[in-house]
């Protein structure tokens, strides 16, 4: 087997173990009200863009970055884009990527980029995440070929002692 596909199953392995041990503890977070703040910002014809230091926090998530617009329809929040330093945070993950799409619908964080995913000690990186909030479900997939460093998903994992 190779190591790539080794190290892909040793992640869905660790993560979806992870996520069903977290699930039954975890409240849906997608459908609580959505609070922001930020150095600056200002009305765009989609929605509201916050720039220096943006934060939206949505129940104990929390997504931080350089800038953070938001999209809105008829009044209704429907999503952000963050880019620039983002940081996705959990009671029980901490994702960090070049940027992130929140999608209210789909209650899903997609990051993109050098993506650092870390539970606890365990530490999955790669090129593109997509993290379910309300599940805690993770997959993530490498980077393009030619991107360098970091053009496949690797992991360290600590196994726990009983």
């Amino acid at each position: 087997m190779s190591k790539p596909v080794l190290a892909l199953i040793l992640a869905a392995v660790a993560l979806a173990g992870a996520a069903t041990a977290q699930t039954q503890a975890r409240q849906t977070v997608s459908n609580q009200p959505i609070f922001f703040g930020a150095d600056d910002g200002g009305v765009t014809p989609g929605g509201f863009a916050l720039r220096g230091r943006a934060e939206v926090i949505q129940g104990e998530n929390r997504l931080r970055a350089n800038s953070i617009e938001i999209a809105q329809n008829g009044g209704t929040t429907t999503g952000a884009t963050a880019s620039g330093d983002v940081y996705y945070v959990t009671p029980n993950e901490s994702i960090r990527g070049d940027r992130a799409v929140y999608s209210v619908s789909a209650a899903t964080v997609t990051v993109t980029g050098d993506v650092i995913l870390t539970q606890g000690r365990n530490v999955l990186t790669g090129g593109r995440l997509v993290y379910n909030i309300d599940t805690g479900e993770a997959q993530m997939a490498g980077a393009p070929r030619g991107g360098g460093a970091g053009n496949r998903i690797q992991g360290v994992f600590y196994p726990t002692q009983d």
